[in-house]
């Protein structure tokens, strides 16, 4: 890609499928997540080709006064299915939602969307239990902008490996991936445009959506806790330094950092610490959503990159960490993510099944690996026995690796490689 910007082009989205299975099946589908994801291409897409579907967008002063003023009339003259785009622009929508739906239980009636987690705000009213299916959608997968279906978590629960034998080498060869991102509009961008645009949307969130996500009364310094966030994505969270960095104190910077993650922005891991012993450590870990987004934040290019090996580890895990929590978007189980660290041994991300598997994934920027990068993994091998699907280390390496038993190394590039696609 270089300086270039991709072609502007329709993207399908895998998400697609998963979507219209739950219209055929719950009274009322919630599509959550980011600003600038694609929610409203992707609704208006599937109400027109697909559900035969009216689409209303709270984005439009007019209709928003109109929503916010009589929200049970609005609802009433609705023609169902119908499309509701940013339904948190007017909460009290989903207690006339509620009444409807209650009165018909027929599915697939409202498919509403959302730039905020509709679970977690304040001012969102929980009306909508039992009746309504939560979905995430992200910016682009790696294996949506090369237009693969992934499905590397399903291989690995199931004990499948991907073995790769010529992948690109070296940190330099993903870069251009983890600095671009997935936001279709700095994907449509030149290289040399996308901060511009990356500025111009955490401005328009801290100005627009923040008051919205939570009761801060200085949605200034939600801002400067995201730039802060940025400067250390993929540490553990350490709300008092965090705090007296962005000026104010921990239990602020804390309640900041929860208004971020209500607007997809930040992604909290929590620790992962079931049966493995009593040194754990507590603290969540923190990600940028997206690395396009943090590369912006913290104004890293490649040149800088490839200079500060620190720099780049913490790009590369946040890359695995929320590629990973996109692709679960469609997994056919919802899976559970989570860090482990106990002492030196550590696993950047853990994937749990209901069932209680588990997936291990370290990731390492570099093209080589050693005994000492799978310490974690074999820690939970010892402890886990067959609950530990798989363990993988992903690094920037041309081939797949055995590290012993049920333990791999593994190319970077399997997170979107077609030989992990889906059928």
């Amino acid at each position: 890609m270089g300086g270039e910007a991709r072609q502007s082009r329709y993207v399908p989205r895998t998400l697609d499928r998963t979507v219209l299975e739950a219209m055929a099946s719950a009274r009322v589908v919630a599509l959550l997540g980011p600003r600038q994801a694609g929610k409203s291409t992707l609704a208006r897409r599937l109400a027109t080709e697909r559900l035969g579907a009216d689409y209303v967008t709270l984005d439009d002063p007019p209709t928003l006064e109109l929503a916010a003023a009589d929200p049970a009339g609005f609802i009433a003259g609705q023609r169902t299915p119908v499309v509701i785009d940013e339904i948190q622009r007017a909460p009290k929508l989903l207690l006339a939602i509620k009444a409807r739906v209650d009165r018909d239980d027929a599915p697939g009636q409202f498919l509403i969307t959302g730039s905020a987690n509709l679970r977690r705000l304040p001012t969102v009213p929980d009306a909508l239990p039992g009746r309504v299916d939560y979905l995430a959608l992200w910016p682009f997968t790696q294996g949506e902008i090369d237009g693969v279906a992934e499905g590397l978590l399903e291989r690995l629960f199931g004990g499948e490996v991907p073995q790769l034998s010529q992948a690109p080498v070296g940190r330099h060869a993903y870069l251009d991936r983890l600095l671009a991102g997935g936001f279709p509009e700095a994907l449509r961008r030149p290289e040399t445009a996308r901060a511009r645009f990356f500025e111009s949307y955490v401005q328009s969130i801290v100005d627009r959506d923040v008051a919205d996500a939570s009761k801060v009364r200085d949605p200034g310094a939600v801002g400067t806790v995201l730039r802060l966030v940025a400067s250390r994505s993929g540490s553990l969270a350490r709300y008092e330094g965090l705090g007296r960095d962005a000026g104010v104190d921990g239990k602020t910077a804390k309640s900041h950092v929860e208004a971020l993650e209500r607007l997809f922005l930040v992604r909290v891991r929590r620790p992962w610490h079931v049966n493995l012993g009593k040194r754990e450590v507590k603290a969540p870990k923190l990600y940028v959503a997206d690395t396009g987004l943090l590369a912006a934040l913290i104004g890293a290019d490649e040149q800088r990159l490839l200079a500060d090996g620190g720099l780049a580890g913490a790009l590369f895990e946040t890359f695995v960490a929320t590629e990973l929590e996109r692709q679960a978007a469609w997994a056919p189980q919802p899976l559970t993510f989570w860090h482990y660290r106990a002492d030196e041994r550590e696993v950047d991300v853990i994937v749990e099944r209901p069932s209680g598997e588990i997936v291990g994934i370290e990731v390492k920027a570099s093209a080589t690996v050693g005994p000492r990068d799978f310490a974690g993994l074999a820690h939970l091998r010892s402890a886990l026995g067959d609950r530990l699907a798989a363990g993988v280390v992903l690094y920037t390496g041309e081939r797949t690796l055995p590290a012993g038993d049920g333990l791999w190394a593994v190319p970077l590039q399997a997170l979107w490689d077609r030989s992990t696609a889906l059928p």
